[in-house]
């Protein structure tokens, strides 16, 4: 029983758990990127998650390596979330 549990869970996981993570995604231009200070400026869709409406502004980045990936002008997807107290984003991809 314990087996039919744990692969029910893993195949559940591999098929709901993406969706939710996605569900997250924004779409954004990037207006400016700052690497020196850790932050990005976008132009963004709105961030459900968040319950913030369309606009643009800076954010910091959870991890500065994900700026050198992008640069102004680029077209990408992003996920974002408070963490300790500011907006940051977690997530960059190419896209849209």
């Amino acid at each position: 029983m314990l087996k039919r549990t744990f692969l029910i869970a893993t195949v559940a996981s591999l098929f709901i758990m993406p969706a939710l993570a996605d569900g997250n995604m924004v779409k954004a231009e990037v207006v400016k990127v700052d690497k020196e200070a850790g932050k990005v400026t976008l132009k963004h869709g709105p961030i459900k998650n968040l319950e913030m409406d369309s606009m643009t502004m800076v954010f910091r980045v959870a991890d500065p390596s994900m700026l050198d990936k992008v640069k102004a002008g680029d077209k990408i997807e992003f996920e974002a979330d408070r963490v300790n107290g500011a907006i940051t984003v977690t997530k960059i991809g190419k896209g849209h």
